[in-house]
């Protein structure tokens, strides 16, 4: 996508806006269904702290479920600008202020104006890969692909961004200036950066910021999904968690991890190379810990064969709900309710 278009935004707010940037088509929106009521109880989400405007992650907070209360029924939608950018966008848009930031797949970041879509700066972090240079996919070229996340205690959107190499490159750049403040690999020793995608969005939690890694489209290659986390700042030794399958278990639902008000990760894993024996960890929602160690899973009963059919839960990543409940569905069309403190194993 070249261009992106607004459509709606003095009648519908933040929500439409976000929704309609990555949005192509004219035809009047449908009139949706009254806001959904959730069940009462704490909130299990550590959102970032921003104006009551901003949407500064994906779904704009770190339970994943973008619900907002209270959000204007859209019934009808009219562009109030356009703007052309340099490559596709996969990731959703962010509103910081009067900013929103957009990524595209030509490895670079834009800020446009909130009212106008005058773009106020752009930088380019890198030289994005064409798709004859990769094992398998289906995005050409493949640069900046995850929502970024924005960073309201340093002032920087950060994004990563795959580059000649190839290689994974985490930027953080300052909203206000669009000055690059942080620059670092995201690639751990003992990975293959070819054949692993930053397809999930970006999470931020306690000064660190997570980056989630799967495989490209068609399965190449010798990937294993895998959780990445580095300092706002930039400096230190990376974290990371892989999962410990032979092969595959990507974490690529576009979400990314959610995170909860302890700071602990859940994450949705594709399917693995096993089809039987001891469960390896794929197929499943594994909890966190903010410093990336295992504490609990869950998979299904029919993990093998989901595995073996390509039918895995880490299509939709898990969304964090009210009462410490978390939902989880995927390609098998079955959908699943966990508690967030005992995910349950096996079947549990």
């Amino acid at each position: 996508m070249t261009a992106m278009r607004l459509r709606g935004l003095a009648a519908l707010g933040l929500v439409a806006l976000l929704v309609l940037l990555t949005a192509c088509t004219r035809e009047p929106v449908a009139p949706q269904p009254p806001p959904l009521t959730l069940p009462s109880g704490p909130s299990t989400s550590a959102a970032p702290a921003a104006g009551d405007g901003d949407w500064t992650t994906y779904h704009r907070d770190n339970a994943r479920t973008g619900y907002l209360a209270g959000l204007a029924d859209p019934s009808r939608l009219t562009q109030a600008w356009s703007a052309r950018l340099d490559g596709a966008v996969y990731g959703q848009p962010l509103v910081v202020g009067d900013r929103v930031l957009v990524a595209t797949e030509a490895d670079s970041l834009y800020a446009l104006s909130l009212r106008s879509g005058q773009v106020q700066w752009r930088i380019n972090v890198g030289e994005p890969v064409p798709l004859s240079e990769l094992p398998c996919g289906n995005i050409d070229p493949l640069g900046i692909t995850g929502t970024p996340v924005y960073d309201p205690g340093t002032g920087l959107v950060f994004a990563v961004a795959e580059v000649a190499g190839p290689a994974h490159l985490l930027v953080g750049v300052e909203v206000r200036t669009g000055r690059v403040r942080v620059r670092r690999s995201a690639d751990v020793p003992g990975m293959d950066p070819r054949p692993h995608q930053q397809r999930a969005a970006l999470a931020l939690s306690r000064g660190r910021v997570y980056v989630a890694y799967g495989g490209l489209f068609g399965d190449c290659g010798d990937y294993r999904g895998r959780v990445v986390a580095s300092r706002t700042d930039g400096r230190g030794p990376l974290q990371a968690f892989q999962v410990p399958t032979s092969r595959e278990g990507g974490i690529w639902g576009a979400s990314g991890p959610a995170v909860d008000a302890r700071g602990r990760l859940y994450v949705a894993v594709g399917n693995g190379a096993a089809t039987g024996g001891d469960w390896d960890r794929s197929d499943s929602v594994l909890r966190l810990s903010p410093e990336l160690r295992l504490q609990d899973g869950f998979a299904p009963t029919r993990w093998p064969q989901d595995n073996a059919v390509d039918a895995d839960l880490g299509s939709m990543g898990p969304l964090l709900l009210p009462g410490g409940l978390v939902f989880a569905a995927g390609k098998s069309g079955l959908g699943y309710l966990l508690r967030a403190d005992h995910l349950g194993g096996v079947g549990g």
